[in-house]
């Protein structure tokens, strides 16, 4: 199935699949909040390492992907609910032209990954043309 992607404005960092037939809640839960100079993205990560998150951006969607592992299961327990899942997890968001994609950072700190997307300098979107 295609989505094509938004270049609305007031649709910035919808979640690409938005309307899609998804799971009832997300991979994981962003704060997406804004300043002067740009975007900033927090995604909880609990238990999961740095080493196990990555981040690309194609065609103006960033991707947050991360994987928790499995872990060993005892077998002298007796398990009376197992919820917390593993397994790869993503999330994709439109970018749009508004952010400068080269100076895109991210840090890593208490199982919250912390993404900081700079706003891009407004095009200037006017031109003289000579007459000949």
């Amino acid at each position: 199935m295609l989505v094509q992607l938004s270049k609305d404005p007031m649709r910035l960092f919808d979640d690409i699949w938005s309307g899609a037939q998804q799971p009832s809640a997300p991979a994981f839960k962003v704060d997406i909040s804004e300043d002067v100079a740009g975007f900033h993205i927090d995604a909880e990560l609990p238990g999961i390492a740095k080493e196990n998150v990555t981040l690309n951006i194609e065609d103006d969607v960033l991707t947050i992907k991360a994987e928790r592992k499995v872990e060993t299961e005892e077998s002298n327990k007796n398990y009376h609910r197992i919820e917390r899942s593993s397994g790869s997890f993503s999330r994709s968001f439109n970018l749009g032209e508004v952010i400068d994609q080269e100076d895109i950072r991210a840090d890593f700190k208490n199982g919250v990954l912390h993404v900081t997307l700079p706003k891009a300098a407004p095009v200037k979107k006017k031109k003289e043309i000579s007459i000949s």
